[in-house]
């Protein structure tokens, strides 16, 4: 069992900057690799970036590219760091965990957290 717990979340003014933190507890995550995912309500969740932990390589959502970085440090914490933030990036984050690869597609992570809330207001 993996448990992971998001913080970060908030209000933001547009072209503002937040980081999102995800702890993780439980077996080491040395073998997993990270994800985070965003929904707004009534809406699929959608892929925003992942690491694999093991060799930190890195895959991210074309929206975000170039304005969010995912990391993680040696304590088991994964970050989402979100410069120029806009309006539309307003939702629900998530943290997940999947043994193996990075991957997109949200059902093949086994573990999630609760979730934080970020409203970027314009």
């Amino acid at each position: 069992q993996v448990q992971l717990v998001e913080s970060g979340g908030g209000l933001v003014q547009a072209g503002g900057s937040l980081r999102l933190s995800c702890a993780a507890s439980g077996r080491t995550a040395s073998s997993y690799a990270m994800g985070w995912f965003r929904r707004a309500p009534g809406k699929e969740r959608e892929f925003v970036a992942a690491i694999i932990w093991s060799d930190e390589s890195t895959d991210y959502a074309d929206s975000v590219k170039g304005r969010f970085t995912i990391s993680r440090d040696n304590k088991n914490t994964v970050y989402l760091q979100m410069n120029s933030l806009k309006p539309e990036d307003t939702d629900d984050y998530y943290c997940a965990a999947r043994r193996g690869s990075t991957s997109r597609y949200s059902p093949s992570y086994t573990f999630w957290g609760q979730g934080t809330q970020v409203t970027v207001s314009s």
